[in-house]
């Protein structure tokens, strides 16, 4: 199981910072990582971590803004979102893959998902 938190209002460039909390199991071998879905859009990707070697890939749209890191002794994954713009404005999701090696950008590759934590951002 995974739950999000973090979420909120922010100004146009503020910050904020994700968490993703894992229960239930270890995901400490598993890749993590980010997407988001906006109002009227589909699901895209965000970020990914690889669970070895902390390998990290970034959609274009979030490079430089976006950092995501993990503490495996914690089985908590994070998204330091800073800079952020009223089109970051969505429900934010994590999830796990167990293609643990590499990062993994589809979403159809991974295995669990959080409910979600809404972040809006006003301009």
């Amino acid at each position: 199981q995974l739950v999000e938190s973090g979420g909120g209002l922010v100004q146009a460039g503020g910050s904020l910072r994700l968490s993703c909390a894992a229960s239930g199991r270890t995901f400490r071998s598993y890749t993590m990582g980010w997407f988001r879905q906006g109002p009227g859009k589909e699901r895209e990707f965000v970020a990914t971590i690889s669970w070895s070697v902390g390998m990290t890939y970034y959609a274009d749209s979030v490079k430089g803004r976006f950092t995501i890191s993990r503490d495996n002794a914690k089985n908590t994954a994070y998204l330091q979102m800073n800079s952020l713009k009223p089109e970051d404005t969505a429900v934010y999701y994590c999830a796990a893959s167990r293609k643990g090696q590499s990062p993994v950008r589809d979403g159809g590759l991974y295995d669990y998902w959080g409910q979600g934590t809404q972040v809006t951002v006003s301009s």
